[in-house]
């Protein structure tokens, strides 16, 4: 009996040795479902370079930004108490003005479908602020502002640096210039309450990886997006006036040398 109990405790650390060892191996032989599989799956081909679900989203992204920032500028403008927020305000309705025309200018070539309306959380910020009054709203303003460009910031520098798509970093070049242009002015309003952005930051936890569906790719007669309206009384940027985007064409593979 020893004996056979034996035997099988052998056998049985011998089955988990090669459990352990096959393991590894076929979770590196399965590839399914990977980053490299999602990028390739949720790619499509323009003649301006491969447009990925990133790309996507972030134009999707530019487009709800200035859905609710132009006008919490345009309040911003009219209710602010002191010369800081009320400067702030008109950085942010001149810089969305000229953002939305460039990323409806991108979508259009790129036959994308753009928002007319911002989400339901932008409006809520908009709500919080329009509740706000006097010094109150000053701080509303600056913080929730604050709090919204510098998240969007490392989302402008991660399309920056991975896009394959001439238009996509074309826009990706003037929402990096815009919004460091917005978190400047905003922290100059003396306002920015650094510690809690710090907090919130250490706090912000990855959520759990899911397979949701890529942001839709072109489509054959997109709807228009309705130009953003600043108010009356700004002065609006010049139009947008940029070199014409460069085709796509693929890298040419080098020989091996011999």
């Amino acid at each position: 009996m020893r004996s056979i109990n034996g035997t099988g405790l052998i056998v049985a650390g011998l089955v988990a040795t090669l459990a352990a060892l096959l393991f590894p191996l076929w979770s590196y032989e399965d590839r399914s479902g990977t980053a490299l599989d999602r990028l390739d799956a949720e790619t499509v081909s323009t003649e301006f370079g491969p447009l990925s679900a990133l790309d996507r989203d972030f134009i999707t992204k530019v487009r709800l930004a200035g859905l609710w920032e132009l006008p919490a500028g345009q309040q911003a403008e009219a209710r602010g108490t002191t010369k800081a927020v009320k400067t702030a305000g008109e950085h942010l309705v001149e810089g969305h003005t000229f953002l939305d025309a460039r990323v409806r200018e991108v979508a259009t070539q790129l036959k994308l479908e753009l928002p007319n309306q911002p989400n339901p959380q932008q409006r809520g910020w908009l709500d919080e602020m329009s509740d706000a009054h006097g010094e109150a709203y000053d701080e509303k303003f600056a913080n929730i502002l604050r709090a919204a460009h510098g998240k969007v910031f490392s989302v402008v520098a991660e399309v920056r640096a991975s896009t394959r798509n001439s238009l996509v970093r074309g826009l990706a070049d003037d929402a990096n210039t815009t919004v460091l242009d917005h978190i400047t002015v905003l922290e100059g309003t003396g306002l920015v309450d650094f510690d809690d952005l710090a907090r919130d930051a250490a706090s912000a936890a990855p959520g759990p990886v899911t397979r949701s569906p890529a942001p839709p790719g072109p489509t054959g007669t997109p709807d228009p997006a309705t130009p953003v309206s600043p108010s009356p009384t700004f002065s609006l940027p010049p139009p947008a006036s940029r070199p014409k985007a460069e085709r796509y064409v693929p890298a040419t593979p080098r020989p091996h040398a011999e």
